[in-house]
């Protein structure tokens, strides 16, 4: 089966919710997944639930404790760099059958890496892997390579109220 490239992007809620779905019915389908996540490195219960529950899904963080809101440290980079690596030979290595690069859009926006770096990589994605690609900010050059393109537009959100994010909805 034909691979394809999806790109979820835009200011609103439920990107990432959306590639862990995904994850989710490919593991049911009997595909196995690999999710990088960038910028992200704190437990978030979807990565509880994965390990505990589903282990045909491999999770692996490449950010810090906190997720960037200023300017990403030397920290910040190295982290987010060894990670596009790692993608880069995991995607080559055609292990896995769907592979989500969770917030690399972000990670773009701050200039961890460049562009053209996860172009190459979207490039030479095998004919039956699909790749997902999350964050705000998708540059054109991520959308002009994609299949499928969706953006999450923020309508009304409860934060704006002062809710604060909850374990098991938000993280």
């Amino acid at each position: 089966m034909k691979g394809y490239i999806q790109v979820y992007t835009g200011d609103g809620k439920g990107k990432t919710t959306a590639a862990f779905g995904l994850a989710l019915r490919a593991v049911g389908a009997g595909k196995k997944v690999f999710i990088a996540q960038f910028i992200k490195g704190k437990p978030y219960s979807e990565i509880d639930a994965v390990n505990k529950y589903i282990p045909k899904i491999t999770v692996k963080q490449y950010g810090l404790d906190c997720f960037i809101y200023t300017q990403p440290t030397a920290a910040d980079i190295t982290v987010a760099r060894t990670g596009l690596a790692e993608v880069a030979e995991i995607v080559a290595a055609e292990k896995y059958d769907v592979v989500v690069l969770d917030e690399i859009c972000i990670a773009l926006y701050y200039n961890i890496f460049s562009v053209p770096e996860v172009v190459k990589i979207l490039a030479t994605k095998p004919e039956q892997t699909e790749i997902i690609v999350t964050g705000r900010y998708a540059p054109n050059e991520i959308i002009a390579v994609a299949d499928l393109v969706t953006e999450m537009r923020e309508v009304k959100h409860y934060y704006t109220k002062g809710v604060e994010a909850r374990k098991g909805i938000e993280f």
